[in-house]
């Protein structure tokens, strides 16, 4: 490839290197864009490029300080940098929200947006394409196989209900609960009240339910709660929907922790 200006290291190659490592890693940001994450189509392709500006940099920017047999430079010490460096971002994105992990995709994602913005500064084009693909694949296709995969029904899992306060319907729940041979691990109210622990806790909680006069009678409660059982929550779900009184009853998602 010519010479820009006749600056070594500064040719259309490395022209075409940067370009390649926009287009595929503004298609990943599009990808988290869409989405909705908090990572999206600039923080990717950033990420991406300045990821391939690094190895492009590391390639060819000591040509002028390079002698045969007296200075060697090692190009892959930059890559390694860039490695280590890149943890930063993808700790930012990643928090804690009602217990559950968010954000690991997300930085996943920037992780990988590092890796092929290198792979393209290192001129590996079709490397950069195979892997920009099977991103996708992961993406878009993973998570229809996963529903489909068999899981253990004794696995505990999350479930959330919508009901009309004051009218006692905690208990009735917890006792369609036990009915259903479901145990209750966890559960959380959203009145500001704290995360309670064991069957014991949420009997009393129960009995105090719209006695409380220190907070404020609501209209509509979210009650959030762990359960475990050898049943699948779907039957769990269905039999708490037909309470009088309770608006909504769904299943957090599984993979809701890891976008």
């Amino acid at each position: 490839m010519s010479r820009l200006l006749g600056l070594p290291g500064q040719g259309w190659l490395q022209i075409a290197e940067l370009s390649c490592a926009f287009v595929l890693c503004a298609l990943i940001g599009a990808e988290r864009e869409i989405r909705q994450k908090s990572a999206g189509l600039r923080t990717h392709t950033l990420v991406g490029v300045s990821a391939a500006l690094f190895m492009l940099i590391s390639k060819y920017g000591f040509m002028d300080v390079l002698s045969y047999g007296v200075v060697v430079v090692d190009p892959s010490r930059v890559a390694a940098q860039v490695v280590s460096g890149i943890g930063f971002i993808g700790g930012g994105v990643i928090f804690m929200r009602r217990d559950v992990v968010r954000g690991l995709t997300t930085a996943a994602s920037i992780w990988f947006t590092a890796a092929l913005g290198m792979a393209c500064g290192s001129g590996l084009f079709v490397l950069s394409v195979a892997t920009t693909a099977g991103y996708f694949l992961i993406m878009l296709v993973f998570p229809k196989l996963a529903k489909r995969l068999p899981k253990s029904r004794k696995l505990p899992g999350e479930i959330y209900i919508s009901y009309e306060d004051g009218l006692g319907l905690l208990r009735t729940i917890l006792i369609r609960c036990t009915e259903l041979r479901f145990g209750i691990e966890r559960v959380r109210l959203d009145q500001n009240r704290s995360l309670i622990n064991g069957g014991e806790a949420v009997l009393d909680l129960a009995d105090r339910e719209g006695t409380d006069l220190t907070i404020p009678a609501a209209k509509t409660v979210t009650l959030t709660m762990l359960v475990k059982g050898k049943r699948p929550l779907s039957h769990l779900v269905a039999t708490l929907s037909d309470i009088a009184g309770v608006h909504e009853v769904g299943q957090v998602s599984d993979d809701a922790g890891l976008d």
